[in-house]
């Protein structure tokens, strides 16, 4: 039996070339270095290599007085 890969993001999704520069979209791990991308969640930053996870706030939230 042969597994089948799943149908995962293509890397060129991670850069955007504009007319004479490369751009990362998407942030680095800091912990593992480069080439190692986070993943973009609704309220936080997560790499799947070492599950290091930043939480970023909402400022859509409306604080009741």
């Amino acid at each position: 039996m042969s597994k089948e890969k799943k149908g995962g993001e293509s890397v060129a999704k991670f850069y955007q070339v504009t007319e004479s520069k490369i751009e990362r979209t998407r942030r680095e791990c800091p912990r593992c270095g480069k080439g190692v991308f986070m993943a973009v969640h609704k309220d936080r930053l997560t790499c799947g290599k070492c599950s290091y996870t930043e939480f970023q706030k909402d400022q859509t939230k409306k604080t009741k007085h």
